[in-house]
Order: C-alpha cells, then structure tokens, then sequence
C-alpha cells in the first residue's frame, strides 16, 4: 500500500511539472515580410523542459533560447520567401507528454496602411479616456470604477466613441489623429492616460478590443484620416504580467530594487557627462509604478521591436509617437527606426524628445551632422518652439532689439533651423497632453489664439493640435494633469452642454471653431504651406514677422502684429517674396487685400494672404 501511494504521488508530481502553455506572443505572424526571423515568446508551466520541433515548408527553427526562468522558451523561426500562409505546427514535447500548438501564418496586409505623416498633415491629439463615451457597459473594471467628479480617475471614454466621431474630426479639416496609448493599463487606480502598459498585444478592455482598433482604423482610412499609435519602449505597468514571473535576471533595469530616473536627459549629447549620470537616465525607472525595461537584453529588445511591426501589419497604424525616446537605450531605439523604415519605407516614428531648447532636438533627429551615432529617427518634437509660443503672442515686441519678448522670439527659433537635418520633419505644437493648455480661462478675446493657430499651420514642420482646442478649452499644468486632459463637453451622455454641435458652442467658440475649420481645410489645398520653402523677415520696430511659404507656382504670405496698437508695414522691404504681385486673398476672411507699398495690420492681428 505504501508503495503504491508512493508510485501515485511521483506520478501526480511527474503531470505537476509538465509543460503547459498559457501565452504566445505574438499571436500569429505574416509570410513574406522583408525581416524573415521571427521570435515567438511561449509561456506556460515548466515550458522550458519541452524540446521543440517544427515541421512546415518554408519554415526554419533555428534556435531555441531557455533562461533562468523555466516558464519561457523563445523560439527563434527563419520563414523563407517560399512559406506560404497556413496553420503552423509547433510541437512540444516534455518526456513522454506530448503536444501541438498551431501557429497561424497570414498572408500580408493588403489593407489601406503605413502611409507615414508628413508636412502635408495636422494631427488631432486625443486622450481616449475623456473624449467621447459610446460603450458604458465597458466602464469599470476589477475594482477601478468610473469616477467622473476626480480628474485622476478613469472617466469612461473609448474606442466606439472615437469612431462615433470620426465624422467631426473630418468635418474640422484634420487628416491624421494621434490617440495616446490605448493598450491595455490595469493598473491599481485606473492609469486613465495609458502610459503604464500591462499587456503589449492587447487593448485595453475599458477602451474596447484589438478588433474596435482595427475597426477605427479601417473607418479613419476610409475618410482619409490616418492613425498614429502612441507606443512606450521604455517602461511598462508595474501591474504588467512580467513581473511575477521574469523571464530572466536582467529583463528589468535594477530589478531587485527600485532606483528612479534623474530626467537629466543633456547627459546623452554632454560630452562632459560621466558615464555614472548617463547609466542613471537611462536605466533608473521612470516611477515606481513605470519600471525600466532592460533593452540591453536581447530577447526583450527582440520582443519590443516585433510588437511594433506586428501592430502595424495587424492594424494598419499610419505611425508611432514613441514615448520617453531619450530615455531608452540609445542603441536599441536607432536599430528599432532603422527595422521599422526598412520594413515600411513610408512610415514616420516622431521621438518623444523633451527638451526646451532646439539643440537638443536636432541632435535627436537622424541625419545630425552633431551626432556621431545616426538616431534613424525621422521626427522629432520641438518643444523649443512650443514654448516660446506660449509667451510670444501675448508679450509686446516694439524694437529689434527687444528680443526677449514677442514675435521676434519666434523667429528667433526658426532662424535656428540650421541646427536640424530636416526641419520639415518636426513635429510642432501649441499644448498637449503633458502641458497647460494655450488657451487660458482668462484670456477675453481670440488675438493669442487666432496668432498662435495662423502661425502653427503656415510656418514649417508637421503640425498638431490637442483636442478641444477647437473649442477654447483650457486649464493650467498647475491644477494637475487631469485638468489639462478634461472630458469633452458632449462626449457622454447626459452632458450639460454638447460641444460636438454649433448649436452647443457659445458664440465665441464658434468662432474659434470656425476659425481653425477654415485654415485646416484650406491648408489642405495649399501647396506652399505643406510642401514650399519658407522665407521669414527679422521683427523690425514694428514688432511685426513677416514670412512666405512658397512654391514656384504659389505663394503664401504671412503678416502678424505683435503689439496692442496699429502698425503700417512698408512692403518694398519683402519685394523678394511679393515678387511684383499687386494683391493677395485673405484666408480668413475672403478679402482682397492690396499690396501697394504700405499694408496696415491691426493690433495682435494677422494677415495669411494667398498672393
């Protein structure tokens, strides 16, 4: 009897540690991608006791790769331009147990996708949890409740009610929109603005599922409206999966302990820096509850690099906004740009490169005749000018030499381009989801946002603007995040006010909505602005900037007053872009404006003349 006993317990202990399978990721993959190895991460129960084989044409196992932990394998796939699209089998085997699991290879994409951005578009900023709530049954989940009266709580937006607006955005005149992350962030609390991922393959379930994505995508792309993906490479969720069972002893910076950030971020380009402040901004974690991922590690570096091709053949995403860029490691990152560019030749990535001054970000973009180690990346952010422009259209600038106030801040910061290789290819902004807001409560009149939004889409780069923009919300970084990322009048039903409809505006944000409605759709069609040179004056005593866009075949003229009184331009002083044209149509207000030799701009006014 007792050997029997004993015979059933070694027998139940022998299943107890038998292989078993509970992810693969990624779920499945594409025959005839440019990049032809494929890392497939299995985890389960003691997975890493399975021999594994495949037996599929065209398809190569080339490597199987075990660490510390034993509930991953990472299987290693060469698939050969003679694989063909069909269910793949992997076996496992574990002693005598004995398994199969299909792996579904797909034909590629042929959806409408990877177009990139460009000059040619403007973003539409959303954060997705206080846009627009269509689905409510998906509000709450585990604990974390909707709360609508906290600005740190989840608020309920999602994916359905984003689609259920798409029309809107179109009808305002954007061609790209940009939501901050939407994967999934089961967080404790909630994590309401997606920057804490818990699962990289999934939307997150109080946004909707992978399959509503797809959808809003599909739908976007019918009207003409591209999608750009919010991704983070440099920390997940503290609440992530991973972190009850790491697949290795190195898969997190300061794994055992946490150690936070500096932010320093000038240490990457100081070459005075020691390497002791450089090794702190890049692998010390962002926030307790954001740990540091380790992309040192080969596997992990692998992993994150195939979760962003897989979203765009899956999805059909237009771009990705990376989050944190700078405080990645460095390597990494540039071999992520170059695979992602080489894989889709028309894609964008825009960096993430928080810096308040324009020479930090040039150093960033790829092409930097600064930056000894090419950063692949396309786009960068400039903060730089964001900056300046919160102050530049409300300061008074009334001679040349008052440089450190009003528009000739401005062109302070154009006239610096030489410092980027590509200067069309910033990415530039007003406000976002990190920043006070431009419009501010206490502003009365449209001057600061009438200038502001002019000069945003008539001067370089790729504009983008936050939602409720189009309709003066504001609030201050001083009052908290969630008052910079408030709900959107009408966005849930049994609002107040419906701010999607004129008839729910007041009349001044009527005016600004139709103000922005206007530029957007006529910038659109103009030529010179997306794609022309651009020619700017220094501010002369007239604290006016004056500057062109321009194509052989049109030319756009800009003029702005940045004082509180009349001024009269002298026009012979800009004859190289006037070029002997007598007259220029105001965009705004359909005018014919004369330009004979002096035009007079009103106080904090502006003139975008089509010449």
């Amino acid at each position: 009897m007792k050997k029997v006993f004993l015979s059933l317990f070694m027998l139940c202990a022998l299943f107890a540690q038998a292989a078993e399978i509970e992810r693969i990721e990624p779920a499945c993959w594409w025959v005839d991608m440019k990049n032809p190895e494929l890392q497939i991460m299995v985890y389960g129960k003691n997975i890493a006791h399975a021999e594994i084989s495949i037996d599929y044409p065209g398809v190569r196992l080339k490597e199987v790769v075990r660490l510390e932990s034993a509930n991953y394998l990472f299987l290693y796939l060469d698939i050969s331009e003679e694989a063909k699209a069909g269910s793949m089998n992997i076996q496992f085997t574990d002693g005598k147990q004995r398994f199969v699991q299909s792996y579904e290879l797909r034909e590629r994409n042929q959806k409408t996708g990877a177009q990139g951005f460009s000059p040619a578009d403007v973003m539409y900023l959303i954060t997705p949890d206080r846009f627009a709530n269509a689905d409510p049954k998906n509000d709450n989940l585990d604990s974390v409740k909707v709360d609508r009266s906290r600005s740190g709580a989840r608020h309920g937006g999602d994916i359905r009610g984003i689609i259920n607006k798409l029309d809107y955005i179109k009808d305002l005149g954007f061609t790209t929109i940009w939501l901050n992350p939407v994967l999934e962030n089961r967080m404790p609390g909630g994590s309401y603005h997606g920057y804490a991922i818990t699962d990289f393959y999934q939307v997150d379930p109080r946004f909707g599922s992978n399959e509503e994505y797809c959808e809003l995508i599909d739908k976007a792309h019918d009207r003409g409206i591209k999608v750009v993906m919010d991704m983070i490479f440099n920390h997940c969720g503290s609440s992530h999966w991973w972190l009850k069972d790491f697949p290795s002893k190195d898969w997190l910076n300061h794994q055992d302990n946490f150690v936070q950030t500096t932010h320093f971020k000038w240490t990457l380009m100081d070459v005075h820096a020691p390497q002791s402040e450089k090794d702190i901004l890049v692998n010390g974690w962002f926030t307790r509850g954001m740990p540091d991922l380790n992309q040192r590690n080969p596997h992990l570096a692998r992993y994150l690099i195939q979760n962003s091709i897989w979203w765009i053949e899956y999805a059909r995403i237009d771009g990705i906004r990376q989050d944190t860029h700078p405080y990645a490691d460095y390597d990494f990152m540039c071999q992520w740009c170059k695979e992602v560019l080489e894989e889709y030749p028309d894609f964008n990535i825009v960096g993430e490169a928080w810096y308040p001054r324009g020479t930090a970000s040039a150093w960033w973009q790829r092409g930097s005749k600064n930056n000894e180690r090419d950063s692949h990346l396309k786009t960068v952010m400039d903060f730089d000018l964001t900056f300046t422009c919160e102050k530049a259209f409300v300061d008074e600038c009334s001679s040349r030499e008052g440089s450190e106030a009003g528009l000739f801040k401005l062109y302070e910061v154009i006239a610096q381009d030489f410092l980027f290789a590509d200067p069309n290819n910033i990415l530039i902004f007003l406000d976002n989801h990190d920043l006070g807001r431009f419009t501010r409560r206490e502003e009365k009149d449209l001057n600061k946002f009438k200038q502001g939004l002019g000069f945003l889409l008539t001067t370089r780069g790729i504009p983008q603007i936050y939602y409720g923009t189009e309709i003066l919300m504001s609030g201050t970084k001083g009052a908290g995040d969630g008052q910079i990322r408030a709900d959107f009048p009408g966005g849930w039903e049994g609002d107040a006010t419906n701010a999607f409809l004129e008839s729910g505006r007041t009349p001044q944000q009527n005016e600004a909505f139709n103000y922005l409605k206007k530029l957007l759709h006529w910038r659109q069609q103009s030529e010179a602005v997306k794609h022309g040179s651009l020619i700017h004056y220094t501010p002369d005593r007239t604290g006016c900037y004056v500057y062109s866009r321009q194509t052989d075949q049109e030319t756009v003229l800009v003029l702005m007053n940045g004082t509180d009184k009349e001024q009269t331009l002298q026009l012979d002083r800009f004859h190289e872009v006037i070029k002997g044209k007598t007259a220029g149509k105001d965009v705004i207000s359909g005018q014919t404006i004369q330009l004979g030799d002096a035009l007079s701009i009103p106080a904090r006014g502006i003139y975008i003349l089509d010449l």
